[in-house]
């Protein structure tokens, strides 16, 4: 999960002014829900005066990630370097990918591309030298896992990989049973980079040449690609929308909408226009494009329609990176106004546009006018300290 260290640094003395930050990880001893601010068993908390991170109550490992990286969300934009929560890799030529998305948006998955290079799954910066992973291995969703399907991070768990709240076939063969959510859907699994085939080490690139906003979308109203000027850029990216799907979250057993700033609201301690300028000002000096990326429904809200085929993801990914969709004439998506590709090499034409794949079309326009109403909602709060530009041309148009 984190960088490994090197042989003089485990032998320093873990004391005083040397150490960056402690983390006390207590696992099951819970918290005293009566200590202010706190009021439950569990409790995560940072101080950035002290430099500790103090686990209680929780025995999720993810808690010790995204704690480092809640202290690299702090101090990294002091440094004009932005952190993200997103995965990266690089193809054949050098152009790297930046891939962001909160839980079961497919980043993960996605990232571990069979035709490139995988810098790193989950967080990343980006400074005037390029795009940098700040862990030292992958820390992946296992559920449902096959070889037919994710060949990658399959073969990726061998001797050395932690495994977290699985559940085996055979108790005493211990042969896992990746279908099984009899302790929890979020099952996982740690291991590091380079068990990953073709993983890039050191784990740095380039500068990005696409970022991708990759997006679960239950209402099953957003095209499967569409492509953003900068201030829809940074809209999307301040606004954070997906679906919480069952396994992210304790509690959610059926797909929930949810907006999180910068695709990682809970751990920026700065405001996340902070990190939305960080973003555009680097695109725009480097000539990087972005991407909304579906990996939702269609042809209907949850429920109705199905969700998105990860070959049809994967081929209008494929597209991108060969640079067919650079030229390709768009037509703008009702309200939203995004661009939405004529044709994507490999998919369907029907599928791009999700009104299309609807039966009740009147339905399909409610869905959609619902979805807009919430955007603007949650945008509200961000709109002070947000580019007028971005606030105007940005979102969706009521």
């Amino acid at each position: 999960m984190l960088i490994v260290p090197t042989k003089e640094e485990l032998e320093r003395d873990f004391s005083g002014d040397q150490v960056d930050y402690h983390i006390i990880n207590a696992g099951e001893h819970p918290n005293c829900p009566h200590y202010e601010g706190t009021g439950t068993k569990t409790s995560v908390a940072l101080n950035f005066s002290e430099k500790k991170l103090t686990i209680l109550g929780s025995q999720y490992a993810g808690e010790m990630k995204k704690g480092v990286f809640s202290v690299m969300n702090y101090l990294m934009p002091k440094k004009g370097i932005l952190s993200m929560h997103a995965s990266a890799n690089e193809g054949k030529n050098g152009d790297v990918t930046v891939l962001f998305g909160l839980s079961g948006t497919g980043k993960t998955t996605l990232s571990a591309d069979p035709h490139r290079r995988l810098i790193g799954d989950d967080e990343h910066c980006w400074s005037d030298t390029g795009i940098s992973n700040i862990e030292g291995g992958c820390y992946a969703k296992c559920i449902g896992l096959s070889e037919e399907k994710e060949p990658e991070l399959f073969h990726a768990i061998k001797y050395g990989t932690i495994l977290e709240n699985v559940d085996f076939l055979d108790e005493h063969q211990h042969d896992v049973d990746y279908n099984s959510s009899r302790i929890t859907e979020n099952t996982r699994a740690s291991y590091p980079l380079n068990y990953i085939d073709g993983a890039k080490i050191p784990a740095v690139g380039g500068h990005a040449t696409n970022i991708f906003f990759l997006t679960c979308d239950a209402y099953g109203v957003l095209p499967p690609v569409s492509k953003l000027d900068y201030d829809q850029a940074m809209y999307h990216y301040i606004s954070g929308y997906t679906a919480k799907v069952a396994g992210t979250e304790v509690g959610i057993t059926e797909p929930e909408n949810t907006f999180s700033a910068c695709f990682g609201a809970a751990f920026l301690p700065l405001h996340p226009t902070v990190y939305a300028e960080l973003l555009a000002a680097k695109m725009k000096k480097h000539g990087t494009k972005a991407w909304l990326i579906n990996t939702g429904w269609s042809g209907g809200k949850y429920g109705v329609g199905k969700r998105m085929n990860l070959k049809t993801t994967r081929a209008i990914i494929d597209a991108i990176h060969s640079g067919s969709l650079d030229n390709v004439k768009t037509h703008p998506s009702p309200l939203f106004n995004l661009g939405i590709p004529d044709t994507v090499p490999g998919v369907q034409t029907d599928i791009l546009d999700p009104e299309k794949t609807w039966s009740n079309k009147e339905e399909f326009k409610k869905t959609l006018t619902k979805l807009a109403a919430s955007f603007v909602e949650n945008f509200h709060k961000f709109e002070d300290k947000t580019p007028k530009s971005v606030v105007q041309n940005g979102g969706p148009k009521l």
